[in-house]
């Protein structure tokens, strides 16, 4: 019988579908002709729409550090030190800070659904900060792909998020084309947040999507989905770089204790033409 696949692909990872097409590569290490200016990949590029469109991009010219789906901060904050796993090196330091992949493994497969465990070290000055465990699981329905992505992570010391208006789990979508973001009631015209002040982050909803009106007459869509039981969140939308990014730390910093585990669950859906925003809120709803 068919199955989803997971096999070894330039830098990392690719998974495939049971009649061959790849839904996403999950980088392991920076490509060295990507010109991605953050230490670490440990990213989803290329993700794809089951007819094989990117909805992301890799180390574009304004933000070179940024890549693809990704989930870190740019400012943590400890005992020993500080660091910054986004790639900004703006407001902790980014160098010796890296994160580093211990593991793939594909759990489950069979023709309907495929599961993984990702495990991720991040390590400042060598010394392990955090521990992360992703579970990934990937299905297709309505000419979409659904992949749930349910984090945990573990910090070997005290821990603080700091209180920023980015950072977490950031979707960086492709900018060429005619681009809109929508939530469960339409077109959303907000004005773009800053950058340097989280008040500014866009409402708390179930989810936002990117819309993209291909210059050729096709289109694509990545919804994000911010799952019940996430902390308190505001959304860094941002039009002008293609971002949607699900900010826990824009509300206030998040403090974690050593050993104490911060679990985070989101769930994107990536598809070809336009999603419908009622399917959108019955995803939002069902368990995962």
């Amino acid at each position: 019988m068919s199955r989803y696949t997971l096999h070894e692909a330039p830098n990392g990872v690719a998974l495939a579908t049971p009649d061959g097409r790849t839904v996403f590569h999950y980088l392991t290490e920076v490509p060295p002709d990507s010109g991605l200016a953050a230490n670490s990949a440990c990213c989803f590029y290329p993700l794809l729409t089951p007819s094989g469109q990117d909805v992301v991009e890799m180390a574009p010219d304004d933000h070179p550090h940024h890549r693809g789906v990704f989930l870190t901060w740019h400012s943590l904050s400890s005992g020993r030190c500080r660091a910054d796993f986004w790639g900004w090196d703006e407001f902790a330091p980014t160098r010796d800070r890296v994160i580093v992949n211990r593991g793939i493994d594909a759990t489950h497969a069979d023709a309907d659904r495929a599961e993984l465990r990702i495990a991720n070290d991040w390590l400042a000055g060598g010394q392990a900060m955090i521990s992360e465990e992703l579970t990934v699981g990937v299905s297709e329905a309505r000419n979409a792909y659904v992949i749930d992505l349910a984090y945990a992570l573990t910090p070997a010391t005290d821990v603080t998020l700091d209180r920023a208006a980015f950072g977490g789990l950031c979707a960086k979508c492709r900018k060429d084309g005619q681009a809109t973001y929508r939530n469960s009631r339409g077109v959303v015209t907000l004005d773009d947040p800053h950058y340097l002040t989280p008040d500014t982050g866009w409402p708390s909803e179930p989810w936002y999507s990117y819309a993209i009106a291909l210059k050729d007459g096709s289109g694509a869509e990545l919804a994000v989905i911010d799952r019940p039981g996430n902390p308190p969140t505001l959304w860094h939308n941002l039009a002008p770089i293609s971002m949607v990014n699900p900010c826990i730390v824009a509300p206030g910093e998040v403090a974690l204790a050593k050993g104490q585990t911060l679990s985070l669950r989101y769930r994107l859906v990536v598809a070809d033409g336009d999603l419908d925003a009622g399917w959108l809120d019955e995803l939002a709803r069902d368990g995962m």
